[in-house]
């Protein structure tokens, strides 16, 4: 294929294949958890972290990395205690970090709009070798964490005082989960881009739910969608020359209707088969239900 004798083409779907494996693996926890809106507010925390970076002259990833994981251990402490609502810190998340990334930026000897440009929205051409190891690693950490602990981490999103009483360090692992949601939105910022990110961990999440009823079927479902959307995002901003953020985003929207307007006559033969099952448990034939609906 003449996209990849490009090799930053290749380092870009490199990018895009372990952001579509970690996005989705972590956010289904958040998904569970009703805290869909989280990968934004760690994305604008870690916009901070990249200003920084320019800042001090260190590298942006990794410094994104150690501020998006103190504010999101921030929030979840804030979140644990009680002293303030959940939705109250994320917007403290939201603006902060935002205003104080773009104030950073200019107070950067090289900083300048066009530098955030590529972590805002992503960009196939910036991603570069240093950024391949480094995405490979963080990538890595993610998997250990949400395949490796995925039994006590459902557990803990299930239902936190069920968990807590089985002997779970519910506290060690929601902050562990944080930490790990902050690693995700910066693997992620450089092929989707910070404002976008938090799509991609949640939208084929949505999509694998319509067709699944178990987690394990939900989770392999999810991380096939992601994979599928941000490889074919990012070929079709190659060729359109569109920031892949905004076409990953779009093919994981495009993905979900259509898997949905597929499972909606799936759903309601299911559910006239469950209105037509006797009440004493046995089953019933297809065509009974049919007659019976």
């Amino acid at each position: 294929m003449e996209i990849l004798d490009y090799p930053f083409m290749v380092r870009a779907l490199i990018a895009a294949l372990l952001v579509g494996v970690t996005a989705p693996s972590v956010g289904i926890y958040l998904v569970q958890r009703r805290q869909s809106i989280m990968g934004d507010g760690i994305g604008h925390v870690a916009l901070t972290g990249v200003a920084l970076g320019f800042l001090l002259q260190l590298s942006p990833v990794w410094m994104a990395v150690a501020v998006s994981a103190v504010g999101a251990v921030g929030m979840e402490l804030i979140r644990s205690y009680g002293k303030a609502r959940g939705d109250i810190a994320l917007a403290m998340l939201f603006y902060g970090g935002i205003a104080g990334g773009v104030m950073i930026i200019y107070l950067a000897p090289n900083g300048s709009n066009a530098n955030l440009t590529s972590y805002l929205f992503g960009s196939i051409i910036s991603v570069s070798p240093q950024d391949i190891t480094a995405i490979t690693v963080l990538a890595a950490f993610v998997l250990l964490v949400a395949v490796g602990l995925r039994r006590q981490l459902f557990a803990v999103c299930q239902d936190e005082e069920f968990a807590r009483v089985s002997g779970l360090p519910v506290r060690a692992l929601n902050l562990l989960l944080a930490v790990t949601a902050a690693v995700t939105v910066t693997v992620a910022m450089k092929a989707v881009g910070l404002l976008l990110v938090s799509a991609l961990m949640v939208i084929p999440v949505a999509t694998a739910q319509q067709v699944t009823r178990s987690f394990a079927w939900t989770l392999a479902l999810s991380v096939t969608a992601g994979v599928a959307v941000a490889l074919s995002g990012t070929v079709f901003s190659y060729y359109v020359d569109v920031p892949p953020g905004s076409s990953i985003v779009l093919a994981a929207m495009a993905l979900f209707l259509l898997v949905t307007a597929l499972a909606a006559p799936l759903a309601g033969r299911r559910a006239r088969r469950a209105a037509a099952a006797p009440e004493d448990g046995t089953p019933v034939s297809a065509e009974r239900a049919e007659v019976h609906a």
